[in-house]
């Protein structure tokens, strides 16, 4: 009896030590780059590492969005005015509290510098952000617009940061500190080499398990899965961080579990129907019917992403939209090609036209192993029907001002996601934000379709809404502007022990505070 009691009593101390030793053990995480500037009214941070840190009024789930730092809202039968009741018990954590008069300088900050958040429609429309009281926030719009709650919530720009943490009373200037209210702060950074995360004590809501996490700097992939597989971290999360084949080899390794999210955005090509060639519809078709889909979600994704027909997958709200798909067919390519005056000679690998070669100029961010991949590919289908294909690949900066710049003939896109699709994507095809504007150019119904998008977000009507969205989708895919490619799934590859990696929905988003050992 005395021998059992004794061993119960060292088993209970083990259990207790064990507990105490995983609630105390860090978690590391991983990204490509450093975090940089983590201004939550800026676009420079990684999302991951702002997603710690700030809040916002609301936040989007599975199904439409909830409360978060706003308990409740009314919106007013115009559609226009929204009046948030704040919770009373928040506090930024370097103990400045949350309330109304702090929510408004935040939105103050961020109107004040709108210049930089031409993307949002919800900026344009924004007429006044008022503090009835210590606890009551309302916002006034000058018009309608349906996508209000879903874009108070995405990542940035609207989340909350300490009064304290401004410069000169705002943000676009940059911030002193970066003080939110979320369930992590900042505790140190080594400039691309590890950030170091704690957890905020003073957090209003349930506290993370997890109380300190590690992000390391390791941009190659080999590498990042080389320091999974020897516990130097716990996690690789994110679609491009992790590889098909990565994905595929941790599958069916000991120690190691693998997460695929539901599909979530699409990978597409955006035509420039300003530039020469692709200016014409035939040509922009045809290439349509040469992209091998299904050889590009098996032979580059191994079946993880799926083969995408549309801009937008059906499932997106507003996008069940009867279209054709442009099937397969090398042979219907090179018909349209001949129907459009670009000839094939004998002994000649490109078509012409008036002297002039169809060599098209595809670009890609150099950082994406994949989408170079893709463009290679491409450039051997495109080859079947005489279409030559240049590739350029330019590093993410650089890549971006010429998408905004539309001096590309095809250049690589993904749509944003959820909660972003389709309306925060269409809202950027009426300004200079990426490539979509530029490359709708060159379409007859360009007018009609900027002030179809502008419709379709002030709309207050659901069933003229979705003709619209059917009408501008119909449009789009008929003129070929957009080659989608496949439905991207977000994924995590991670040690056995980590429980609770989930996804959000969107995409950008890394839900380190619901992990545990």
């Amino acid at each position: 009896m005395v021998l059992a009691l004794t061993w119960l009593v060292a088993a209970s101390g083990a259990v207790a030590h064990a507990t105490q030793a995983e609630a105390d053990r860090e978690l590391v995480f991983v990204n490509f780059r450093d975090i940089r500037n983590l201004n939550p009214h800026l676009y420079s941070g990684e999302l991951f590492a702002q997603n710690l840190i700030f809040e916002s009024l609301v936040r989007n789930v599975e199904g439409g969005v909830e409360p978060w730092l706003a308990e409740s809202w009314d919106v007013s039968a115009d559609g226009r005015v929204y009046t948030f009741s704040l919770r009373r018990d928040v506090t930024f954590s370097d103990g400045e509290p949350f309330n109304a008069h702090a929510a408004k300088m935040n939105f103050d900050a961020i109107i004040e510098n709108t210049e930089r958040h031409t993307w949002l429609e919800m900026i344009r429309l924004m007429d006044s952000v008022t503090a009835v009281d210590d606890y009551t926030l309302r916002i006034a719009l000058k018009e309608p617009y349906f996508p209000m709650l879903t874009e108070l919530a995405v990542t940035r720009p609207f989340r909350f940061i300490s009064p304290k943490s401004m410069i000169n009373g705002g943000t676009r200037d940059g911030v002193s500190s970066y003080a939110g209210t979320g369930p992590y702060v900042l505790a140190d950074n080594k400039v691309d080499e590890v950030a170091t995360f704690v957890r905020n004590e003073r957090y209003w809501g349930d506290k993370p398990a997890i109380k300190t996490i590690r992000a390391r700097v390791i941009p190659d992939n080999q590498a990042r899965a080389m320091a999974l597989k020897k516990g130097e971290i716990d996690v690789i999360y994110g679609t491009n961080l992790i590889d098909a084949e990565t994905l595929a080899h941790f599958s069916q390794t000991p120690g190691f579990d693998v997460q695929l999210s539901k599909p979530l955005s699409t990978r597409n090509l955006v035509v420039n129907t300003t530039r020469p060639g692709v200016d014409e519809k035939n040509v922009r078709k045809a290439l349509q019917h040469l992209t091998n889909r299904e050889a590009i979600s098996v032979g580059l994704f191994n079946g993880y992403e799926s083969a995408a027909d549309f801009l937008f997958a059906p499932n997106v709200p507003y996008c069940d939209v009867p279209l054709k798909p442009y099937d397969l067919d090398v042979e219907k390519a090179k018909a349209l090609l001949d129907e459009a005056g670009w000839k094939l000679a004998a002994g000649k690998g490109v078509r012409e036209k008036d002297g002039r070669q169809l060599i098209l100029k595809i670009y890609y961010n150099s950082d994406s192993v994949t989408e170079k991949n893709i463009s290679e590919f491409m450039q051997a289908e495109f080859r079947k029907a005489g279409v030559g294909l240049e590739l350029f690949g330019e590093e993410e900066q650089a890549y971006r001002d010429r998408m905004k710049a539309g001096d590309f003939d095809i250049v690589h896109n993904i749509s944003w996601g959820t909660p972003y699709d389709p309306q925060s994507f269409i809202g950027s095809m009426v300004r200079t934000v990426y490539g979509d504007y530029a490359a709708q150019l060159g379409l007859p119904q360009k007018k009609q379709i900027d002030q179809t998008v502008h419709d379709i977000l002030v709309s207050v009507d659901e069933e003229k809404r979705r003709e619209m969205f059917s009408w501008l989708l119909t449009t789009l895919h008929d003129e070929a502007v957009y080659i989608p490619l496949t439905y991207q799934r977000n994924r995590a590859v991670f040690t056995k022990d980590l429980k609770g990696v989930t996804f959000n929905p969107s995409q950008f988003e890394v839900p380190l505070e619901k992990m545990s050992f």
